[in-house]
C-alpha cells in the first residue's frame, strides 16, 4: 500500500515544477538503506556468534559433570551425545556468522562503494546528475508556465474589473441624482473594461497555447531522466534481493548436510541406549555378576606370602597386588629397587655439583664485570625449586567436592559435598588422586568426586 500510494502521488504531481525531488531523494535513500542492511546483517552475526559461544560453554560444563557423575553405560553415551550435538551446532552457527560477515556484509559494502560516489562538497555524484537533468528538462517549460500564470492573473483581474464596472452601471440606472455625463462615463468604463478583458483573454490563450506546444518535449525530457533514475534503482533493488537470498541460504541450516548429519548421529546415539544392557553391565561390574574368589582351605606354606591389597603411595598411586612372591623374586625386586634409587641419587648429586659450578663461575665473573648483576640458576632452580624426594612440597591445585565420601581405609580422606581441598598429584590409572585437607591431613580420594575451583 505504501509503494502504491507513493507511485500514485508521484505520477499525479511529478509534472509540476520541483516535484521531481522525491525521485532524486530516492537515490540518497538507497545509500542509507545499504547501511541499514549492513547493520542488520552485522547484528545477526553477533547473535550467531554469542549463541555459538553459549553452546560451547554449556557443552563443556555439562560434559565434565556427566563424565564425573554417577551415570554409566549406554545412557551416559547418549547423554554425552547431546553435548556433542551442541558442539557441532556451535560450529555450524559459527560458520553462519562467518558467512554473514565475510560474504554478505562485504558484498553490500563493496557494491555501495562502487555504486555511490561521494563529492568533495558533500552529497553523491548520482544525486547531483539526476537533479541537474530534471532541472534542465523542466527549465523551458517552467518559464512558459510562469508566463501563463502571469497572463492568467491579468485576465482574471480584467474580468473582475469588468464585472465591477457593469455592476456600478446597473446600479446607477435606478438613481436620479446622477447626471447624464456621469451615466455616460460609467458606460464608457464598462466598454473599456470589456476591451481590456478581451485583450487579457487573448494573451492568456496565447500563453496557454505556447505552453501546450512545449509540453510534449518537456514530458519526453522528464521521462528520459526519470528512466535513468529507474534503471539505477532497479540495479539496487535487484542487488538487495540477491543479497537477501544469500542471507537466507546462510541462515537456513536445514539445507546443510553437515547440520542434518548432526541430528542423525544424535538420534542414533539416543536410540542405541539400552536400559537392559546398562543393568547387565552394572551387575557384572558392581553387583552379583562380579567374580568372587570364595574363601577355601589353604595349607600353611612358609615360602609363600599372603595376598596383599593396598594402594601404592607413589606419584601414580597405582594399586599393586603382591601375590605369591617367593624369596628369589623378592631378592630380585629388592635389587631392582636399589638400582633405581642409586641412579636417582647419582642424578641428584650431579645436579647439585652442576649448580655449585655455576655459582662458582658466577662468582668469578663478577670480579671482571660489575654491570651484570643477574644471578644464574641456583641448585634449587636446577631441581625445579623443590626437593624431588619431598612429595608434600608440591603446591597442588584447589578442588571442590561434588559428593560426600567416607574413607574406607586409613590412607583415604573423608569429606562432604562442597568441601575444598588441595590436589597434590594427578589421577592414576585406577582413578585415585592424592590430596590434602585444610586441616593438613594427607590421603587418597576418588578423582571423579571433585572438580577444579
Amino acid at each position: 500500500h505504501k509503494s502504491n500510494e507513493i507511485r500514485q502521488v508521484n505520477w499525479t504531481l511529478f509534472w509540476q515544477v520541483g516535484n521531481y525531488k522525491r525521485t532524486v531523494k530516492r537515490i540518497d535513500d538507497g545509500h542509507r538503506l545499504c547501511n541499514d542492511l549492513m547493520n542488520c546483517i552485522q547484528e545477526r552475526a553477533k547473535i550467531e556468534k554469542a549463541y555459538a559461544q553459549q553452546l560451547t560453554e554449556w557443552s563443556k560444563r555439562w560434559r565434565q559433570l556427566v563424565e564425573k557423575g554417577p551415570q554409566y553405560g549406554t545412557v551416559e553415551r547418549a547423554w554425552l551425545a547431546v553435548m556433542t550435538e551442541a558442539e557441532k551446532v556451535s560450529e555450524r552457527h559459527q560458520d553462519v556468522k562467518n558467512n554473514l560477515i565475510n560474504d554478505d556484509f562485504e558484498k553490500v559494502k563493496n557494491w555501495q562503494k562502487d555504486s555511490y560516489h561521494k563529492q568533495m562538497m558533500g552529497g553523491f555524484k548520482e544525486t547531483k546528475e539526476a537533479e541537474e537533468g530534471f532541472k534542465k528538462a523542466q527549465k523551458p517549460w517552467a518559464k512558459k508556465l510562469k508566463e501563463l500564470e502571469a497572463a492568467k492573473k491579468s485576465y482574471h483581474m480584467a474580468c473582475k474589473e469588468e464585472k465591477l464596472a457593469s455592476t456600478r452601471e446597473a446600479n446607477s440606472k435606478g438613481e436620479t441624482s446622477l447626471t447624464a455625463d456621469q451615466q455616460k462615463k460609467l458606460h464608457e468604463k464598462v466598454d473599456k473594461c470589456k476591451q481590456d478583458s478581451q485583450k487579457a483573454r487573448e494573451k492568456y490563450e496565447k500563453a496557454l497555447d505556447e505552453l501546450n506546444k512545449c509540453t510534449p518535449h518537456y514530458m519526453e525530457n522528464m521521462e528520459q531522466v526519470f528512466t535513468q533514475c529507474q534503471q539505477f534503482e532497479e540495479k539496487r533493488l535487484s542487488f538487495l534481493r540477491e543479497v537477501l537470498l544469500d542471507v537466507k541460504c546462510h541462515l537456513n541450516l536445514t539445507d546443510n548436510e553437515r547440520y542434518v548429519m548432526v541430528y542423525n548421529d544424535l538420534e542414533h546415539a539416543i536410540t542405541s541406549a539400552s536400559a537392559q544392557e546398562d543393568l547387565k553391565w552394572f551387575s557384572n561390574n558392581h553387583g552379583p555378576g562380579m567374580h568372587m574368589n570364595w574363601p577355601q582351605f589353604e595349607e600353611f606354606n612358609p615360602d609363600l606370602t599372603h595376598n596383599i591389597s593396598k594402594k601404592e603411595k607413589s606419584k601414580k598411586s597405582t594399586d599393586v597386588m603382591l601375590t605369591g612372591i617367593n624369596a628369589e623374586n623378592q631378592t630380585w625386586c629388592q635389587s631392582f629397587i636399589n638400582i633405581v634409587i642409586a641412579e636417582v641419587l647419582l642424578k641428584y648429586v650431579a645436579c647439585s655439583v652442576s649448580s655449585y659450578d655455576k655459582n662458582q663461575a658466577h662468582t668469578g665473573s663478577t670480579e671482571w664485570s660489575d654491570e651484570d648483576q643477574t644471578a644464574p640458576n641456583s641448585g634449587n632452580d636446577t631441581n625445579g625449586g623443590t626437593n624431588p624426594f619431598d612429595e608434600d612440597a608440591v603446591k597442588g591445585v584447589r578442588v571442590r567436592a561434588l559428593y560426600d565420601y567416607d574413607g574406607q581405609e586409613q590412607d583415604e580422606l573423608s569429606f562432604r559435598a562442597g568441601d575444598e581441598l588441595t590436589k597434590l598429584e594427578e589421577e592414576d590409572e585406577q582413578g585415585w588422586c592424592k590430596g590434602r585437607l585444610d586441616n593438613g591431613q594427607l590421603g587418597l580420594y576418588p578423582a571423579n568426586y571433585v572438580e577444579p575451583i
